[in-house]
């Protein structure tokens, strides 16, 4: 088992994780490694721009989609585009990201706690 680098809970807390809905889905051909643009909405927040290798799903399967991502990294040149926030999947040993999604009834820039 791989060893874990403990935080704090006060670390945890400065973690700002929001739920929002994929409202656009771009290819990225400019990416180093295989992505897609996305446009996320997280309500009162607004929308955010994000550049996730998450191209194991279709476009068709993303828009609509509600995820959590980190909202409060620095922007984040990727290539061209700025990345606002940090979509969040687990990776499989094979380098497959799996999306973390919340319940489908939660509101749009709900924090996770």
């Amino acid at each position: 088992m791989k060893s874990v680098n403990l935080i704090t809970w006060s670390d945890f807390k400065r973690v700002d994780i929001r739920v929002g809905i994929i409202v656009a889905v771009r290819s990225f051909p400019q990416a180093r490694k295989p992505a897609y643009r996305l446009e996320i909405d997280f309500g009162a927040l607004g929308i955010k721009k994000s550049s996730a290798q998450i191209t194991n799903y279709t476009p068709a399967q993303l828009q609509g989609s509600q995820v959590v991502a980190v909202v409060n990294l620095p922007p984040k040149q990727v290539g061209p585009a700025i990345s606002e926030v940090l979509v969040l999947g687990g990776i499989d040993a094979d380098g497959t990201v799996c999306l973390l999604r919340p319940d489908p009834d939660c509101d749009l820039g709900s924090q996770v706690a």
